[in-house]
């Protein structure tokens, strides 16, 4: 079993503002091309994580003018903060699917994470990045766990899988059974960001970061408009993680969650593989080297919720630090993030032409957590369909796949919960009228004034007022502890304590109200 040495020179931040991965911590900056408003392109682009930029690359490579435009930087979201497993093997995806729909679907599902996992290890080798081999387990915590363990490995195994059913594994955390998949692969996924970023600009291709679009239309013309202005493109892809374009009603469609991770630097023995529990609550165990990533260190994820909805996202950090604790004495903590990705009621993700798009704009959304295969996967596809090459058969399976009534009813549920923390949100707001005591530092209250929801903050010594009214669709929004950031219950936008939207279906800012004096503040 490898060991991870104690990372010198390593200080535990405070935890009240903005956390920061391992990745992002060490990546390296991306030059960004001036953005000039009237830009005519073949395609463009909106989102610089791995499925933009590798939908970027593919069409670059082939001779398109392609414009890649980011509100952040690259990587910024999702694609920065995960949490590097790259596995065909993904805890109880594959029960899940094959209890309610036929093997050809989870065959189809299977075949096309290993098409994006194929692209993305070819992409890295030429890019020079390194990369390892290891084991993916899928395990219980508990005896209550091996029927899932179970499923999934007769379900990997008839998707052709190479799948080992095991009852003892050599881990310090409890593991009662699982099953296992040899050769999956540990990555650094901002290290990969960067690459194609720059192979994206050196096949052509342009690259604006800390550019927002607003909003993609077709009529009368193809185009994307930003707050600097428009740009032209006979197509447009919006790789945004949920897309900023009600077209199609996707937030209905898919739910968006927030997971957590912790690294550590550990003096002692870690367990060789990687690691993701199929029962709750999730356990996500990777050991980092300097062969799949910036330093040595262990990676202890989970503790995942529906965006909005957690009692304190700051304690279910905290819990992931005293679970590590636990089965890792004398771990020390380095960093700690999060991430948020869109799961689809089926556990398969969208791509392909959004709806009264005319066939110019497409999209990708649910990946489920998996978006180091799936985003490739969904770059193949929405290349292909743009350089009208061949499809694969995954594509036309997945793409005329059949909605069943268990996702109907997992639907049914969300939309349930949708409803009810939109009222529960509008009602507890009433109750807490201003005056309101200054929030202490890192925390938020949504407080009543005059017929609105306002949220009061207070981060880095300054206490904010802003509109608690989601721009999407009128949610209030509730306080992310953890973060310091105004999160959306329904659709999972969110938005900065000063109210600047970071992601989400939502694409305006929240309105600024007064922070200070009465009747906001006592």
């Amino acid at each position: 079993m490898p060991r991870v040495k104690p990372l010198a020179g390593r200080r535990v931040r405070d935890f009240t503002g903005r956390m920061t991965s391992l990745w992002k911590n060490a990546m390296s900056s991306v030059p960004s091309t001036p953005f000039e408003p009237g830009t005519r392109c073949d395609v463009a682009i909106v989102g610089a994580g791995i499925t933009g930029l590798a939908t970027g690359l593919e069409l670059a490579r082939a001779g398109l003018r392609v414009v890649i435009l980011e509100a952040g930087e690259v990587a910024q979201l999702a694609t920065g903060s995960n949490t590097g497993k790259l596995s065909l093997l993904q805890g109880r995806v594959l029960s899940t699917l094959r209890a309610h729909h036929p093997a050809s679907l989870v065959q189809a599902y299977v075949d096309a994470n290993r098409s994006g996992m194929e692209w993305l290890v070819r992409f890295a080798e030429e890019a020079g990045i390194p990369y390892t081999r290891s084991t993916a387990y899928s395990y219980a915590q508990t005896p209550e766990g091996r029927a899932t363990v179970e499923g999934e490995f007769e379900a990997a195994r008839e998707a052709g899988l190479p799948v080992t059913r095991i009852d003892a594994v050599d881990a310090p955390f409890p593991i009662d059974s699982a099953v296992s998949l040899e050769g999956q692969i540990a990555i650094d996924p901002a290290r990969v960001a960067t690459a194609l970023a720059r192979a994206f600009d050196d096949a052509g291709g342009v690259l604006h970061t800390g550019v927002r679009v607003t909003r993609a239309r077709t009529l009368p013309t193809s185009r994307v408009d930003t707050e600097a202005g428009p740009v032209f493109a006979d197509h447009v892809v919006l790789a945004t993680g949920a897309p900023i374009a009600d077209r199609g009603f996707y937030w209905v469609k898919t739910r968006g969650l927030r997971s957590y991770c912790v690294s550590f630097a550990v003096d002692g023995p870690l367990p060789d593989g990687l690691f993701l529990s199929v029962d709750g609550p999730t356990r996500s165990v990777r050991p980092v080297t300097p062969d799949d990533g910036p330093a040595s260190a262990l990676i202890v994820g989970g503790n995942g919720h529906p965006v909005g909805r957690a009692k304190s996202e700051r304690a279910l950090v905290d819990d992931l630090v005293a679970w590590t604790a636990r089965y890792f004495p004398g771990a020390t903590e380095i960093f700690r993030w999060s991430a948020q990705d869109y799961e689809s009621h089926d556990l398969i993700p969208f791509v392909g032409a959004l709806p009264r798009g005319l066939g110019r704009i497409r999209f990708a959304t649910g990946y489920g957590k998996w978006g180091l295969s799936n985003a490739p996967a969904a770059a193949i596809r929405i290349a292909g369909e743009i350089l009208d090459r061949p499809r694969p058969p995954w594509v036309r399976t997945i793409g005329t796949r059949m909605t069943v009534p268990a996702d109907i009813g997992r639907g049914a549920v969300e939309l349930g919960k949708v409803a009810s923390a939109a009222a529960t949100g509008w009602t507890e707001a009433e109750s807490s009228a201003v005056p309101v005591r200054q929030p202490a530092e890192g925390d938020g209250v949504v407080a009543h004034r005059g017929g609105r929801p306002v949220g009061i903050s207070t981060v880095g010594g300054v206490t904010r007022a802003v509109s608690a009214v989601c721009p999407h669709l009128g949610g209030v929004l509730s306080w992310n502890d953890a973060e310091c950031t105004w999160d959306c219950p329904l659709h999972a936008s969110r938005f900065a304590a000063d109210g600047k939207r970071i992601e989400g279906p939502a694409v305006r800012d929240l309105t600024h109200l007064r922070a200070s004096g009465p009747p906001t503040l006592e």
